[in-house]
């Protein structure tokens, strides 16, 4: 996620950093959903499916956030 946000501060391409910060969001939901609980760590802060769902849900706005906002005239 950190750099997604470099990538939208430094590089001022907001999309694209978005867009890896959706990446890292689905990544953790993916891992949570595979890793034992003894393994998940933080990722391990409430019940499996709401951490999925949750995760998910953000990246999947994200994601469409970022491919819908139509760019605006400078």
């Amino acid at each position: 996620m950190a750099v997604g946000i470099g990538i939208t501060w430094g590089a001022h391409d907001w999309r694209l950093g978005i867009r890896v910060v959706a990446g890292a969001l689905a990544a953790a939901a993916g891992l949570r959903l595979v890793l034992p609980q003894r393994d998940a760590g933080m990722l391990a802060v409430r019940p499996r499916l709401v951490d999925v769902i949750l995760a998910g849900s953000v990246a999947a706005a994200l994601f469409v956030l970022a491919e819908n906002i139509p760019d605006q005239p400078v």
